[in-house]
């Protein structure tokens, strides 16, 4: 089922995590916050939005980490429901597309919930003082293939947020699979 992700609640603080990534280790907020800004986005392995996305995904967080923006990839979903998404599943999708992020599991789904988290994928834009300054799509691109002069919209809010602390006022919001939350 598609899901849209809420408008940008611009001020909004980040809110701290402790969880396991693919790599073996546990991240917390302050172990993924960039100098100049920090992307928290919720995914997943199974979702057809995340699936023609991620390349993109993984190209502009590694350009972005490149500029000073940390970024951290969560899985908030019900395994049980989706096994798919199951840890050693998403260790094999990192993997498979080389990601240069931590990729977490929220096992509890408090984390997806603290966040507010509506669909995968579902992109936080935080500036360097963990004020939510972006809550838009990766691009206009969406379950396409991107054309060339696609605007890349994740990429220019976060190079206008590392340079100024502020992210656009205009944000398109990000569209995919609803969140599969336990009992539901």
């Amino acid at each position: 089922m598609a899901a849209e992700s809420k408008v940008c609640d611009f001020g909004w603080k980040a809110r701290d995590f402790r969880l396991k990534a693919t790599d073996g280790k546990s991240y917390a907020l302050a172990d993924v916050k960039g100098e100049k800004g920090t992307i928290v986005v919720f995914i997943c392995n199974h979702c057809p939005y995340v699936r023609a996305t991620i390349d993109r995904i993984v190209r502009d967080l590694g350009e972005l980490k490149a500029q000073g923006i940390g970024a951290i990839a969560i899985m908030p979903n019900d395994v049980a429901a989706y096994p798919t998404d199951s840890f050693d599943n998403m260790k094999a999708f990192a993997a498979q597309h080389r990601f240069t992020f931590p990729y977490a599991i929220d096992e509890t789904q408090e984390t997806g919930r603290l966040y507010g988290a509506q669909c995968t994928p579902d992109f936080f834009g935080f500036n360097a003082a963990l004020e939510l300054q972006y809550r838009g799509r990766l691009d206009s691109a969406a379950k396409g293939p991107a054309a060339p002069g696609t605007k890349r919209e994740l990429v220019e809010a976060m190079q206008l947020i590392a340079a100024t602390g502020k992210g656009p006022r205009q944000q398109v919001p990000s569209i995919g699979c609803s969140i599969k939350w336990k009992g539901t």
